[in-house]
Order: C-alpha cells, then structure tokens, then sequence
C-alpha cells in the first residue's frame, strides 16, 4: 500500500475533518495528503513519505525505533530471505526452539532474586530481539516458499 491511501484509509475511521482538526491542519491538506502526487498533480508529499525520506537519510534505526514506542511497540527489522539450497525447515525450528530456552534461562537465571536489574532486563531485551528476528525470518522463508522441501516430503 502507498503512503497515500495509508493515510486515507487511516482517516476514514475517524473522519478527515476531526484528524485534520487534531492534527492542526486545514481539512484540503489532509485530502491532499491523501491523494497521489501523480495522479492530477493534486496531491502533495505527505508527512509519511517525509520521515521515510528522513529515516532513509539518517540511515540510523533510532527514529523508526522511537516511532514505534510513540504506537506502543517495539520495532524488529525484517531479516533478508534466506534463499540458500541448504536452510532447511528442522534446523531451523530447533533454533528457534534453541532460542525461546535461551530466552527463559534468562528470564529465570534473572528472577531467582524475585527482582529484575536493569543490566537483567537488557539481556532478556536481547534475546527476546534476536528470537523475534530469527522467527521472523522462517515466517518469511515460509511465505515465499523457501520451505518447498518440507512439502514434498509430506
């Protein structure tokens, strides 16, 4: 989807009026906003594109990570495909296995105390990231079939 019709989808559910009044500005830029810069040469960059202009030019996750928390949560970077002839769907689920009982000797090595240290939780932080993205990346060798061995031998 283009940042364009995210922006008119999104206001629909509340209404261009009220958005635009909140967000402090007139009605016909929010439509503008909504609208392709391409059509009829009646829409205008929106504040979407801007920050991914901005992110892009920084090249520093920060911004998007701190947009993220602003929404509520949390951002993980989808990894590349893995196209490799040899990633299979086994090792694959056993390191993800491998990771979710890393990820709960930390959460229990650090509760033992019944109290969790700030040095505690960015380590529990840090694994929780790296099953995110790993988990991540075998929904997305899933979706673009990386996995066809698994279906064959089924």
């Amino acid at each position: 989807m283009k940042s364009h019709e995210i922006i008119k989808e999104s206001c629909k559910k509340r209404g261009m009026k009220t958005v635009a009044s909140e967000v402090g500005v007139s009605t016909s830029l929010l439509y503008k906003w909504s609208q392709s810069p391409d059509e009829s040469g009646s829409g205008s960059k929106n504040p979407l594109d801007r920050i991914i202009n901005l992110i892009h030019a920084a090249n520093d996750p920060q911004m998007i990570e701190w947009i993220c928390e602003q929404a509520g949560g949390y951002f993980v970077r989808n990894p590349e495909s893995r196209e490799e002839k040899n990633y299979e769907v086994m090792p694959a689920t056993n390191e993800i296995v491998s990771q979710f009982s890393a990820l709960l000797s930390e959460i229990s090595e650090a509760a033992q105390d019944n109290a969790i240290a700030d040095n505690e939780s960015k380590r529990i932080r840090k694994v929780w990231n790296a099953l995110k993205s790993f988990t991540e990346g075998f929904v997305t060798c899933c979706e673009k079939g990386d996995f066809q061995k698994m279906r064959e031998s089924q």
